[in-house]
């Protein structure tokens, strides 16, 4: 086990035992999640390269606000026309002025569309098992565990760093003052606290080699649990 990587949570073997008393294998679950500007896209990468299949959230967070879906209907007709774009399409920037300094319109945000994304998820993740029976699936989401979604999943990975780099990479990946990357961040919940929650713990805080080992590490982990 290497030094920044923390399994917290002994190792499970995922069966289905069949009328006829086969035991056939499904596919491993995975949820991924993170703090903001923690490093959980590069830790989602390297475990595609590894083989994993990979479900990212974001893209279906996009999908189901798409123009026109029950998604972007209920945020039009909760938030109003000023989260919409000229063409019609959802402002991010200008809904996310609205959430970061409102708790119940962000508690509000979540509960319209949580279920649409795990719903989206669980579709996918169907269509992949049918292929892959015996693969690991990782769905990653910044929000899983305080919507709960963990718990339809096999094992949770968290990805974690040090306060201080947190706070500069969303300075600058986001382009936000200090204050204003401290609000954002102060709007979620703790690392410490979403660390309670891991199965395994990959600690972002060094560089991008440190971090592929312990994702590595994290991986060999998971395949026991396939075989």
């Amino acid at each position: 086990m290497l030094p920044g990587v923390s399994l917290t949570h002994p190792l499970t073997r995922v069966v289905l035992t069949s009328a006829s008393g086969r035991i056939n294998q499904t596919m491993l679950k995975v949820g991924l999640t993170g703090s903001i500007a923690v490093g959980k896209s590069f830790v989602l990468s390297v475990l595609s390269e590894l083989g994993c299949h990979v479900i990212d959230a974001d893209k279906i967070a996009r999908e189901v606000v798409e123009p026109g879906s029950e998604g972007w209907k209920s945020l039009r007709d909760y938030f109003g026309e000023s989260v919409l774009s000229e063409d019609g399409t959802l402002d991010r920037s200008a809904l996310g002025a609205i959430i970061f300094g409102d708790e119940e319109k962000r508690t509000k945000l979540n509960a319209i569309l949580h279920p649409l994304i795990i719903a989206a998820q669980d579709k996918l993740i169907r269509e992949l098992e049918m292929k892959d029976p015996a693969g690991i699936v990782i769905i990653d989401a910044a929000l899983m565990i305080e919507s709960g979604g963990y718990r339809r999943l096999d094992k949770l990975i968290v990805v974690h760093c040090r306060p201080e780099i947190q706070l500069q990479r969303l300075m600058i990946r986001n382009g936000l003052s200090r204050e204003e990357a401290e609000q954002r961040i102060a709007s979620q919940m703790p690392q410490e606290e979403k660390k309670k929650y891991a199965d395994f713990l990959i600690d972002t805080s060094g560089d991008f080699e440190d971090t592929r080992a312990q994702v590595l590490c994290v991986y060999e982990e998971l395949k026991k649990i396939t075989t």
